[in-house]
């Protein structure tokens, strides 16, 4: 009888249960009570998890940014990668009057002059005449970058905006040789294979040499002064460029050709304006290509595709002074050091090298 009644009550207590809501709740705390022992050790792991990747992720831009550091400022490496970076990442090469030099800046002039250079006269291997001339370039490249960062500055001051349209211009000018345009695609094969330039680089190369080739002709009075007194006297004289140049004195530069060249040569733009005169007819002031002075051309004889030509020039000196200025009174500051050579040692690369190839600086 013992036996029969206790599998009755085994038998009612595997019965289903009637399902109510306290039943549910009960089942329900039931289940929660069971996975309460996982949980705060799950969230305790995830916490660690989260603080150790922040960590990680910390010491990883601490390290990368020292690296940069050191790779740029003390061991002032110029390869490529760096170069990249920087453009990303506006670091300063330099300080003129408050104004920051960007280190992307400096590289890509540099870049583009050794580049020019080794693709006229080959690559420079390792020796000490290798070393001096990417030290003279390295220089050049800091100074120039520092005109330029200045002379961006003064525009803004001065209310000079560079234009879309004149940087097309100064481009279509560069793609033109002896009346043909070039395609595009030829340009930009040349500009990266002379100067190892993408078509943004040597943009904004056009843009920074634009603006300081409008900046100096506007402040330069004195040179507009001068140019002013060239136009009278050699309406004066006839035309005559000796005379005028005997007259002014050291104010102006004569030159002469003494033969027929290129209309295409690289001389800041005499031989294209000499191109488009009459024998014996003069232009009126422009400013050369490099911006850096007045010219006044006049043809002497044309040939096919040639011209011989005399000229004078006026040099724009106030920006000149301006920056020497800014130099002595401590306002420009460099933070890499790039040694200045002594007389011997630039004589002797001077000797040595067959060209002086400065076309990233001089070309835009």
């Amino acid at each position: 009888m013992k036996r029969f009644l206790k599998k009755k009550e085994q038998e009612e207590e595997q019965k289903p249960k009637s399902i109510t809501t306290d039943a549910l709740e009960e089942h329900r705390e039931a289940v929660l009570a069971r996975g309460r022992k996982f949980k705060y050790p799950f969230q305790y792991a995830k916490h660690r998890l989260v603080i150790n990747a922040i960590i990680i992720g910390m010491v990883a831009v601490v390290l990368l940014v020292t690296f940069g550091w050191l790779q740029l400022y003390v061991f002032q490496s110029t390869n490529d990668v760096l170069y990249r970076l920087t453009r990303v990442v506006p670091v300063p090469v330099a300080k003129v009057d408050g104004a920051t030099v960007r280190f992307s800046d400096y590289l890509m002039i540099y870049k583009s002059s050794l580049a020019a250079f080794e693709n006229q006269e080959g690559s420079l291997t390792d020796s000490d005449f290798a070393e001096m001339i990417k030290l003279q370039y390295r220089r050049q490249a800091l100074d120039t970058a520092i005109d330029y960062t200045h002379a961006v500055r003064l525009a803004e001051d001065l209310g000079i905006e560079i234009t879309r349209e004149q940087i097309m211009e100064a481009e279509r000018e560069h793609r033109t040789v002896d009346g043909v345009e070039r395609s595009e695609e030829s340009f930009i094969k040349i500009i990266r294979t002379n100067f190892g330039l993408s078509v943004e680089e040597y943009e904004r190369l056009l843009f920074l040499s634009l603006t300081k080739r409008e900046v100096q002709a506007v402040i330069d009075e004195r040179a507009a002064e001068l140019a002013d007194e060239v136009d009278r006297m050699l309406v004066a004289n006839g035309g005559s460029f000796g005379k005028v140049a005997e007259a002014m004195g050291e104010d102006v530069i004569y030159e002469a050709t003494g033969k027929l060249v290129d209309e295409m040569n690289l001389d800041g733009g005499r031989a294209t304006q000499a191109s488009a005169l009459e024998v014996g007819k003069w232009s009126e002031r422009f400013v050369s290509k490099s911006g850096d002075r007045y010219y006044f051309v006049k043809l002497l004889a044309k040939g096919e595709g040639q011209v011989d030509y005399v000229s004078l020039a006026i040099p724009f000196k106030k920006f000149g002074e301006m920056m020497r200025g800014l130099r002595d009174e401590g306002k420009v500051k460099e933070y890499i050091s790039i040694d200045e050579w002594s007389e011997e040692e630039a004589t002797s690369v001077e000797k040595q090298k067959q060209s002086r190839v400065r076309l990233s600086l001089n070309y835009f």
